[in-house]
């Protein structure tokens, strides 16, 4: 039993069937407004399963499912037009303060019983003296290496 289930107005039905016929537009949107005119389950619609429709139109299953779902859960217009794109932008954990006490401290002798700093050493005395509450032993290598400070 589906749990999303497809079933167009004439209106939309027909503004799909127009925006399929016009050939201007993302491929992408021509795929969803295919899927959904299969998939329809109104009186005028095919009511294709998901299985012929992937195999139509040579997507999976999930994208079928996906595509139903969104419709139900978003509306109309959200189907086909494109999602937002937000780039995630790390934040830095090593600021320039902190960046010149790693630099001090990698340049400070090495603790008791070792010959020399090792990034994960580094790492771990970074946090237990407290300048911050986690780092990797991959940020201390990048910052080194920024600062072109070699430990060997």
């Amino acid at each position: 039993m589906k749990k999303y289930i497809v079933r167009l107005s004439a209106e939309e039905r027909e503004q799909l069937q127009k925006l399929v016929s016009s050939g201007r537009g993302p491929a992408r949107m021509f795929t969803h407004a295919r899927i959904l005119l299969k998939a329809d389950q109104s009186d005028d619609g095919p009511a294709w399963s998901d299985e012929k429709i992937s195999e139509a139109f040579d997507v999976t299953i999930l994208t079928v499912q996906r595509i139903r779902r969104q419709l139900v859960e978003e509306g109309f217009d959200a189907v086909l037009s494109r999602r937002d794109y937000h780039l995630n932008i790390p934040r830095r954990k090593i600021d320039g303060d902190l960046e010149a006490r790693l630099v001090t401290l990698a340049c400070s002798q090495a603790p008791e019983g070792r010959s020399r700093w090792t990034l994960r050493l580094l790492a771990d005395s970074f946090v237990e003296l407290g300048f911050v509450d986690c780092i990797s032993r991959e940020t201390v290598r990048r910052t080194l290496k920024k600062t072109k400070l070699s430990l060997g």
